[in-house]
């Protein structure tokens, strides 16, 4: 089985408990629908475990087949410098068909960005670097398409629809898990 590498750190953006025992972690890809259908799911979990789970969604873009997600990847990351990464990572999927650039400048100014700023923020070589870094994460953890989910570093290789995903997390705590 996968292992996850690198593991967690203060460069990922993570939602929820800091602390909790049970860590998710997505390879996705923006304008991928399998993660556009995985992300309700993974809302839903999330919301479900509360306190008890951290999530964290690291950039997997498959620009061959998808030419916008490279670009809504930086785009999320460019909202983070303004605080907002988690606001952009919603709206990009919940409207996922329109992922233009002129429409990722719409995204920004709904969710409160200053607009220069986020335009400028685009450009910066750090954050095209930073997709970079997680897609090569992503390959040294054995990611060969989105979505990829690994819990507490494992590589989840099973259906994650439906409450899957949720009943593998649980298994894990209670040390059932594989």
């Amino acid at each position: 089985m996968s292992q996850l590498k690198p593991t967690v750190s203060s460069n990922d953006h993570l939602f929820g408990n800091p602390a909790a025992s049970l860590e998710l972690v997505e390879y996705g890809d923006y304008e991928c629908p399998h993660c556009g259908h995985a992300y309700p799911i993974v809302k839903n979990i999330l919301e479900r475990l509360g306190p008890d789970i951290k999530f964290v969604f690291r950039n997997f873009p498959l620009t061959t087949i998808h030419p916008h997600a490279f670009m809504a990847a930086i785009a999320t990351e460019a909202a983070g410098l303004q605080g907002k990464y988690w606001e952009m990572h919603d709206i990009i999927f919940e409207l996922q068909p329109i992922l233009a650039i002129e429409n990722l400048l719409l995204f920004a100014g709904r969710i409160g960005l200053d607009i220069g700023r986020f335009q400028k923020d685009l450009q910066q070589k750090a954050l095209s670097e930073k997709v970079g870094k997680d897609t090569d994460g992503g390959f040294r953890s054995g990611v060969n398409g989105t979505p990829t989910f690994f819990i507490n570093g494992r590589k989840f290789d099973g259906d994650w629809t439906g409450d899957n995903l949720l009943q593998y997390p649980r298994g894990v705590r209670a040390g059932v898990g594989v």
